[in-house]
């Protein structure tokens, strides 16, 4: 049987798309967003899809970022190694031994991360942490000139080599990028649930660029849109695996959307979160409460446009995010889409304007 949501996480999972080279995504992106509204872009390729409902205003941003973290090629030692530099987030611990693809002018070129290997280290270095400027990237060459042949130079890309695969419970998936391109699916999912019914605004759909490098295209797209409200669409943090305390972390696969409460960069507008577990609750979706005190979404940039925009992220919880694999569940999918469809169909002008009086 064909499952479209499936297919849809699988698609945007698999293709690539690191912090400016976001090419490749954004044209899946358009072609999923292209029958649900009028697309533009701003002009570092953050890509708005606008869905006229009953009325011109409120203007209602979705937002999702369609990159995922990598790597790029900086520097090509004389053995034919290469030394890379990260494009967002990375822990040393998870990096060695990942393959990785390295987008070239002549197509692609697998390799490995590596380093020194452990057996040539002293003993009082074998249990430390190695530090990714220690690492190189290794594709079976033997110079400089055969990497060189191979068509790899200084600036080219690398993304995790790792595919999407359901896991045995039929409920989980397992894939890289779903930071965020989990947000991006919602983006199209809601769309295409609310393509033919009404709601009182108009919905600005944006999937945005360089995210994981500074929230560069909220920071643009906000400008183009101007909204009244936004709804920031996001990977999520789960704590349900050993080592977290309750208070750490109380989020679980399967439990539910999260809500966030805080982050390091922005304090939700407190009616408009209160009115989305408001409507949890009147529609019997399971939501969860979320605080993450060590990062931020693109609602930092978005909710400090102009003189400021009420604004809130919903989420659906990973684990093992900023790796090469992380895990979410479907149930938490399916009732996030149900809750931002709802959220969406209850935002007219009124509404809104409580949100800021």
């Amino acid at each position: 049987m064909s499952d479209s949501t499936l297919d849809l996480l699988k698609e945007l999972t698999e293709i690539n798309g690191i912090p400016g080279y976001e090419a490749p995504v954004r044209a899946v992106v358009r072609k999923h967003l292209d029958p649900l509204g009028e697309l533009s872009q701003d002009k570092i390729g953050s890509v708005i899809c606008k869905a006229e409902g009953q009325a011109e205003d409120p203007k209602v941003m979705l937002a999702g970022h369609m990159d995922e973290i990598g790597f790029m090629v900086k520097h090509i030692t004389k053995e034919g190694f290469l030394h890379f530099l990260p494009l967002g987030g990375w822990f040393d611990q998870v990096l060695l031994g990942q393959r990785v693809v390295i987008k070239t002018k002549n197509g692609d070129v697998v390799g490995v991360i590596g380093a020194k290997p452990p057996h040539l280290l002293p003993a009082d270095q074998r249990n430390k942490v190695v530090k990714k400027q220690d690492m190189y990237i290794d594709i079976g060459a033997t110079s400089k000139e055969e990497v060189e042949q191979a068509g790899v130079r200084p600036g080219d890309p690398a993304i995790p080599r790792a595919d999407f695969v359901p896991l045995a419970n039929g409920k989980t998936y397992l894939s890289k990028a779903f930071d965020d391109r989990v947000g991006v699916a919602l983006l199209v999912s809601s769309l295409q649930e609310l393509k033919n019914s009404e709601h009182p605004n108009t919905i600005y759909g944006v999937a945005t660029v360089q995210e994981e490098v500074g929230l560069r295209g909220a920071t643009t797209s906000v400008r183009a849109v101007d909204p009244d409200v936004a709804i920031v669409l996001e990977s999520d943090i789960a704590g349900d695996v050993p080592g977290i305390k309750p208070e750490e972390s109380s989020v679980k696969l399967g439990k539910g959307p999260t809500v966030l409460i805080y982050d390091a960069r922005m304090i939700p507008n407190l009616k408009l979160r209160d009115f989305v577990m408001d409507t949890a609750e009147e529609i019997d979706v399971p939501i969860q409460h979320s605080y993450v005190e060590g990062g931020a979404t693109d609602g930092a940039a978005i909710h400090l446009h102009n003189t400021g925009v009420p604004t809130v992220v919903i989420g659906v919880a990973a684990r093992h995010i900023h790796s090469d694999s992380s895990i979410l569940h479907r149930d938490d999918y399916d009732n996030a889409v149900k809750l931002l469809v709802e959220v969406i169909k209850r935002l007219d002008t009124d509404t809104v304007a409580e949100f800021t009086a």
